[in-house]
């Protein structure tokens, strides 16, 4: 039986980070297992679309795409899906590096007919040098990355991180895109929670679907000084709130907010207590760490109180689109 071929969609939308675009598709290029292709989505951006178009023209594996929806990472990635030549999808962050394996641990759950995504680890990497003393690995998901509280090893999950995951191209025939109008658009508020909207929308479509993250899977994501900040922190969170209301109003609380009932009553009290102790022993940033998760988990929730109201009312609203082969796909 023939490995499946591997397109993987890199969504870009500014040339800030032209030296981190540059480095991801090299990243793709170098992988053990090749990829069928590289495809850059660029979201709204003519002179970032004509600038990599020139660098990669001579580029047989490298496809230039603009982005054929609404502005955003959501409409991005479903430009991507829409126009991929391969079986499996995989997704990478403009801003992140894979590991040389990274494909080659996502080819290999596919052969079970049954596993429908699979997604990896994401490491941060600090502008700084290192991690802010004060900053819990229990919200590492506010930078895009692997949070303190995931089982480690190959396991079933609700939903796959969608910086650093990969899809049957047929799930997406299944289940519909990514929605539109709950992602993030480029540097508005961080928004999130796409991945797992369509997650939980697909199982549903599919319930015999299996979904997977493989710690294996590594990919190396930056996170820039600004991200290091207390106050992203508090605006990510806040986010998350938001989005995570979108995502109950959508599926229902029950699946909507199944895994982060575990999260809020365990892991989270477990990192206060684990943060008080080395305040006690003298640890640097122990009492910080204490109190970032408290606000974190303050601030999440009045976001979701927030968001749940204006769903409640009808002021936010996001489409699910059927994406057709090679098209940006339309509503439903």
């Amino acid at each position: 039986m023939s490995s499946p071929g591997i397109s993987v969609v890199i969504c870009v939308y500014t040339e800030d980070r032209w030296e981190d675009i540059l480095a991801a598709v090299s990243s793709v290029r170098a992988q053990s297992r090749p990829a069928l292709e590289t495809l850059l989505v660029v979201d709204h951006n003519t002179a970032l679309e004509e600038r990599l178009r020139s660098q990669y023209k001579e580029a047989d594996d490298v496809r230039v795409l603009p982005n054929a929806g609404p502005r955003g990472l959501s409409a991005g990635r479903n430009t991507g899906v829409a126009a991929a030549r391969g079986e499996i999808v995989a997704f990478l962050d403009d801003d992140a590096v894979a590991e040389r394996d990274w494909l080659r641990h996502f080819a290999g759950h596919y052969a079970d007919p049954r596993v429908m995504a699979v997604g990896g680890k994401t490491v941060p990497v600090w502008a700084s040098g290192r991690r802010p003393a004060w900053f819990p690995e229990e919200f590492d998901w506010v930078v895009g990355c692997t949070y303190r509280g995931l089982p480690p090893g190959t396991v079933r999950v609700r939903n796959v991180l969608g910086g650093n995951a990969s899809f049957r191209r047929s799930a997406f025939d299944v289940a519909g895109g990514f929605a539109t109008g709950i992602g993030r658009d480029g540097d508005k508020r961080p928004l999130g929670c796409e991945e797992t909207e369509l997650c939980i929308r697909l199982t549903r479509a599919r319930p015999d679907a299996v979904l997977l993250i493989d710690d294996r899977a590594v990919i190396h994501h930056r996170v820039p000084g600004d991200r290091e900040r207390f106050r992203y922190f508090r605006t990510r969170t806040y986010a998350e709130g938001l989005s995570k209301a979108l995502v109950a109003r959508s599926v229902g609380t029950a699946q909507g907010l199944e895994s982060e009932r575990r999260y809020t009553t365990r892991v989270l009290p477990a990192g206060v207590v684990r943060g008080l102790r080395d305040a006690l022993l003298a640890r640097p940033g122990g009492a910080g760490r204490a109190g970032a998760i408290v606000a974190g988990l303050l601030t999440t929730a009045g976001g979701y109180a927030v968001g749940s109201l204006r769903a409640r009312r009808g002021g936010t609203r996001f489409q699910v689109v059927r994406i057709a082969d090679g098209e940006g796909g339309g509503t439903r």
